[in-house]
């Protein structure tokens, strides 16, 4: 198994990044948040999941090690494979959905694109002894997601820069999606980063 991958970013792309490691470029698929953390050129040290399949082996690349396990524990669940888990991740931390699974927060998973309301309910079932309790000694009052939700223009922002675009063609990339993150925020789900992450793409390329 690769742990992890350390090296200088040759790549950015809105869900993946590529780490040189030893002349050899390592694509991982990762979420906006982590994405947001890397900048072209500079060193990276990204923990790593290898899913393999029969036609394919496709690593995920992770802040840190505790991201690494949540999404490898919620793969343990019927019907959870790792690009629902990474949708999870992308849209919740590790300590929101621990949370969410401790308390049985239903809405909270029906946030995530892909699980349904009978969905959100089995995997409150089967997770609930494996996931453990928050480790953060803060989470938000305001729910679970709250992290994420309420910082969700600076992640967006972040994943934008370190695509190669210029701060105030990010700024109203990001302008013109809150309406979209506004809604979700008013319905009290964390905003769906991936999915405004692409709109924001869409507009930049709409505007050039």
């Amino acid at each position: 198994m690769i742990a992890f991958v350390s090296g200088p970013v040759a790549a950015l792309a809105p869900t993946t990044a590529v780490i040189e490691v030893g002349g050899i470029g390592m694509a991982l698929q990762c979420t906006p948040q982590t994405l947001a953390g890397l900048r072209l050129g500079q060193e990276a040290r990204l923990a790593t999941s290898l899913v393999v399949r029969e036609d394919s082996l496709t690593l995920y690349g992770f802040a840190d090690d505790d991201e690494r396990q949540v999404f490898e524990l919620l793969q343990t669940a019927s019907g959870v494979g790792p690009r629902l888990a990474q949708a999870m991740l992308a849209t919740h931390s590790p300590d929101a959905l621990r949370l969410a699974v401790s308390t049985g927060d239903e809405k909270a998973l029906t946030a995530v694109s892909g699980i349904g309301k009978k969905g959100a309910q089995k995997l409150l079932l089967e997770l609930k002894d494996r996931l453990g309790a928050p480790a953060g000694a803060h989470i938000g009052q305001q729910g679970v997601g709250t992290p994420h939700a309420s910082g969700w223009r600076d992640q967006l922002q972040a994943a934008l820069i370190g695509l190669g675009y210029a701060s105030r063609e990010a700024e109203e990339a990001v302008q013109a999606v809150a309406p979209q993150a506004e809604a979700a925020v008013a319905e009290g789900t964390a905003p769906p980063v991936p999915q405004l992450l692409r709109a924001a793409l869409q507009t930049l390329n709409r505007a050039r």
